[in-house]
């Protein structure tokens, strides 16, 4: 093997990763919204969890990416231990899928389909569809098929590369002798072990070795113990990713490496005793691509049937390893960056942590309407205090979502973060409306003043109608319902009215000497924070309804939506001014 069978190594190997990166980033893509729905199904059941973490890798091709996600799970708190120990059983065996396609190199055989079935006759083609679509087709969906086509193209191409690379080998007694070394199985589990860590992923290091197996000098004594250490070596990412995580996410970690350091020790003790008393003919025999991907997943199956029934044990052992410390309680990240590598997975996070903000900011804001009747200090601290807690909120989010738009997102996806950046400043604000509203009524306390009962039963109508007009924005958001956005404008629309004829009514009264100027001052400073909380309401709708629009014009759609009034907008309309008619409710 000279210095360009090296280069061309390396070249080949390079390719690998690069496909087997696009392949996996574009199937996460297109994948998208499984898995947002896939992540809606955690369950504390061991057997759907296990279904979960196979689906999950199956879909993004690395059983590392899907235990550095339950990492993040668990320590933002989506995710028990129990929960994780379940995904992190069928990470292990979706995995595996990618050595069966990669086994495909190994066909031979000189019939027509046979041939076709070979990766280097049709990836050509596939390579060629994907150039097409890109170029030709703009559409984002047919843009991710291209890149899966794409990468499934230039990883086999990698994969061939290597293969032809290495065939100088089959000659070479120095490289025999290497692979003699190799089985044995303390040697070939740590070298299966080392070059995973180094590669950062089983798949890839598994192809590796079935690259080598096309010398013919490979034999599946030595390939066996290669394998098992390659599936301790998957483990590394997730134990880097637990770094400075909570107790529970570390253990998370421990369980996953629990699982496949356990289960490599036992099953390679029990097969060395095996073919110590019985012998197995196959040890000796030349190992195949095929033989390599049945290798794999047999042992993953056995792992598998070993340990599955013991998931409380292992879960128990990651305490005893990471101990409890009772002196401090366990803390949790509301967004954890290790999903940052799984964008539509943080997303659904970002969403899920937007919808406790609105309902932290628009509970504070009801709250606050209480106040101006009935005062009460401790209440009025806990709204301050939510009102803190919607700014955290926003600034947390705020970054994250920055950082999560810089990644590779399919077009809904980035659509979905355009959203939450247009919203969670219309959240933060509600919760500003709530402290301003608790200072007017702190104001009213400490100046002795009060409201007349005209005044309060008008005030009590426009009350009534922001508290609607929250309650549908939430709705809406928290569900994703466009029918309940569309019925905040016209809402809206009452409410500025309500705002004109209050401060009419409340004019009058200061007339009538039935009002005082001081009392005047607290009275309009009230209806402008209303007000603007309907605003803000119709801006959070009007972003949904654009959204779904594919468009942020959200103060075009309003002004569109206000020169062209449609039967529903106008029947809504009337419906919503006749309910809050002032004059009936005096």
């Amino acid at each position: 093997m000279d210095l360009f069978n090296i280069l061309e190594l390396l070249g080949g190997l390079a390719f690998f990763l690069y496909g087997m990166n696009m392949m996996g980033d574009a199937l996460e893509r297109k994948a998208g919204t499984r898995l947002k729905s896939i992540l809606a199904q955690l369950t504390s059941n061991t057997f759907k969890g296990f279904l979960l973490g196979l689906v999950i890798t199956a879909i993004i091709q690395s059983s590392s990416a899907t235990t550095v996600m339950v990492v993040g799970f668990v320590n933002s708190g989506i995710m028990t231990l129990r929960q994780a120990t379940g995904v992190i059983f069928g990470a292990n065996l979706g995995t595996s899928v990618t050595s069966w396609l990669l086994s495909l190199t190994g066909i031979e055989g000189d019939n027509f389909f046979v041939q076709l079935a070979k990766p280097s006759n049709f990836t050509p083609l596939l390579a060629f569809i994907g150039i097409v679509l890109i170029m030709f087709i703009k559409s984002s969906k047919h843009k991710d098929t291209a890149l899966i086509l794409l990468g499934f193209a230039i990883l086999m191409f990698g994969m061939d590369s290597m293969s032809d690379a290495v065939q100088p080998l089959a000659e070479s007694e120095e490289f025999k002798n290497v692979l003699i070394l190799f089985s044995n199985p303390v040697i070939g589990l740590i070298v299966g072990t080392v070059f995973t860590a180094i590669v950062q992923s089983s798949s890839a290091s598994v192809g590796i070795l079935q690259a080598l197996t096309l010398t013919g000098t490979v034999t599946y004594a030595t390939a066996i113990p290669i394998v098992m250490g390659q599936n301790i070596g998957t483990c590394v990412s997730a134990m880097i990713s637990s770094i400075g995580a909570t107790k529970n996410a570390k253990r998370a970690a421990v369980i996953h490496l629990s699982f496949n350091l356990i289960s490599a020790v036992v099953w390679l003790t029990i097969y060395y005793l095996l073919e110590t008393f019985i012998g197995f003919e196959f040890v000796t025999q030349a190992a195949t691509p095929l033989g390599i991907a049945v290798v794999h997943t047999v042992f993953k199956l056995l792992a598998l049937a070993l340990l599955m029934p013991f998931g409380k044990k292992l879960e128990q052992l990651s305490y005893i390893i990471i101990k409890k410390d009772e002196a401090e309680k366990e803390k949790t990240e509301l967004l954890d960056e290790r999903l940052i590598s799984t964008p539509p997975v943080a997303i659904e996070r970002c969403r899920m942590v937007t919808i406790k903000m609105a309902e932290t900011s628009v509970n504070a804001l009801k709250k606050s309407f209480d106040m101006l009747f009935e005062y009460n200090d401790k209440e009025a601290l806990a709204i301050r205090e939510d009102e803190d807690k919607t700014d955290k909120y926003e600034d947390s989010l705020g970054t994250y979502l920055v950082k999560l738009s810089n990644e590779n997102m399919s077009e809904a996806d980035n659509q979905e973060v355009s959203k939450l950046l247009h919203m969670i400043g219309d959240f933060e604000r509600i919760g500003d409306h709530a402290v301003n509203i608790v200072e007017s009524a702190d104001e009213i306390k400490n100046k002795s003043l009060s409201f007349s009962e005209e005044a309060k039963k008008e005030l009590t109508v426009m009350i009534d109608a922001v508290t609607e007009i929250l309650d549908l924005s939430l709705e809406a958001f928290r569900n994703n319902n466009l029918e309940k956005a569309y019925s905040v404008e016209p809402l809206e629309q009452v409410v500025d009215i309500l705002k004109l004829r209050l401060k009419s009514a409340h004019v009058n009264r200061l007339r009538k000497n039935e009002c005082t100027i001081e009392m005047g001052f607290v009275h309009s400073d009230l209806l402008t924070n209303l007000e603007r909380v309907s605003d803000h309401c119709s801006n959070i709708a009007a972003c949904m309804i654009e959204s779904a629009r594919n468009s942020f014009e959200m103060h075009e759609y309003i002004s569109e939506l206000n020169k062209n009034h449609s039967d529903i907008y106008n029947q809504k309309f009337a419906e919503y001014k006749e309910k809050y008619n002032i004059k009936e409710a005096m």
